[in-house]
């Protein structure tokens, strides 16, 4: 089996997002960069992509020709270190895809999650057998071990939740992921259940928005928003779809999902209101 690339880290992204700045600010091109320095044109584009980490000489060249001042030459030397450390996604094996292990590194990294789903409850906020059944039934190609290693992912990245300093969670979900009777009505019942337990954690924001709501912006499809802490300094949007997953990086982009978000929470129900509706789907789904 061939090896697995390595998963790169938000705090690679940061690096590399630095590095292309302080070339900018040196009003340096990439060809007069490789020409001061020797660089290969293709390694230096894939430094500045953070598509690999550069070796720690390298780094030193480039923060020498860009002339970085002492403090700043601390923190990229600090960020390139730290961009090294994998997290414990890469201890559950090599079925977990690349992307899937790169979102889980993202993630626990982050000091906010804002989670608008149209279709699904929320992966934190999934059970086990909910998890086993939306993994089944959507990817009906994997196997019965692929299946259990999705499910071991899901179930452990909610351990951010009730962590010392959790992550700050604010999910929206449309009623429709509710309603829809992923794995029986047993399963949606303890779903339902287990949603109404979340929602009374203080850095759980849970809101749905009503069939009634009419249109609205998450009707495009579902997607994340990731905030991280002062020191990382940058926001993600991701989304997740049949084409494939996809991390857009751009403030543009970014500020465009994270309005989105903020119109989703105007139109969906009060959190008091959301639980009244969660609970009223338990009392259904146990009938």
């Amino acid at each position: 089996m061939p090896s697995r690339k390595p998963v790169l880290t938000i705090r690679l992204r940061r690096l590399a997002a630095e590095l292309r700045r302080l070339r900018k600010d040196a009003g340096l091109t990439r060809d007069e960069v490789t020409r001061h320095t020797a660089l290969n044109p293709a390694t230096l584009w894939r430094i500045e992509t953070a598509k690999t980490r550069p070796q720690a000489r390298t780094l030193k060249t480039l923060l020498d020709l860009y002339g970085a001042p002492e403090d700043q030459r601390d923190e990229l030397t600090v960020l390139l270190r730290e961009s090294a450390q994998r997290g414990w996604a890469h201890t559950i094996g090599s079925e977990l895809p690349e992307r899937y292990a790169a979102y889980i590194e993202f993630e626990c990294s982050a000091s906010r999650i804002s989670n608008f789903e149209c279709a699904f409850v929320p992966g934190l906020l999934q059970t086990e057998e909910y998890a086993r059944a939306t993994i089944g039934g959507c990817r009906p190609g994997m196997t019965e071990d692929e299946v259990d290693h999705r499910v071991e992912a899901r179930i452990r990245r909610q351990e951010l939740l009730t962590a010392d300093g959790p992550l700050e969670l604010r999910a929206i979900l449309d009623e429709a992921a509710l309603r829809r009777r992923v794995g029986g009505t047993g399963t949606m019942a303890r779903q339902a259940e287990h949603l109404l337990l979340a929602a009374e954690l203080h850095n759980v924001t849970l809101q749905v928005v009503p069939f009634d709501a009419g249109a609205h912006p998450g009707m495009m499809g579902s997607f994340v928003v990731m905030d991280f802490p002062a020191d990382v300094g940058v926001r993600v949007a991701y989304l997740d779809g049949q084409v494939g997953d996809f991390f857009l990086e751009e403030e543009a982009d970014v500020q465009r999902y994270s309005l989105a978000f903020e119109h989703l929470r105007t139109a969906a129900l009060s959190p008091r209101a959301s639980t009244a509706l969660i609970a009223e789907v338990a009392r259904d789904s146990r009938v």
